[in-house]
């Protein structure tokens, strides 16, 4: 095996968070301030999956003080403690751009049944 493929397999986590695009999702994200940790949630909507196997990334959204905010967090990252989903999405995209220029009601997201 490639020694660089040796690499990318130890650092795929053991269990990756299974979602998908459209969900509305919980990120609990480790931040590093000083020599302390601690976590913080990030709480919107998955409206992109890139990639595959080590450079995996979600791209998730939400709005805060009527203000869209959107991160790009590596799925396989030490900084990613864990991905809860709160709401699965019913969609038919697999990207979800279109959310950038919808406001209010117009912005969500079906949910299944």
């Amino acid at each position: 095996m490639d020694a660089l493929k040796l690499i990318a397999q130890d650092s795929l986590k053991a269990e990756a968070p299974k979602f998908n695009v459209g969900d509305t999702v919980k990120v609990h994200v480790r931040i590093a301030e000083g020599d302390k940790f601690r976590i913080q949630i990030f709480e919107g909507t998955v409206i992109a999956k890139k990639h595959g196997g080590v450079s995996e990334t979600f791209t998730v959204r939400r709005v805060a003080h009527g203000c869209g905010i959107e991160r790009v967090f590596p799925l396989h990252s030490p900084t990613v403690e864990k991905v809860e989903i709160v709401r699965e999405g019913k969609v038919r995209r697999a990207k979800l751009y279109y959310l950038r220029d919808r406001v209010g009601k117009a912005a969500k997201v079906k949910s299944k049944i």
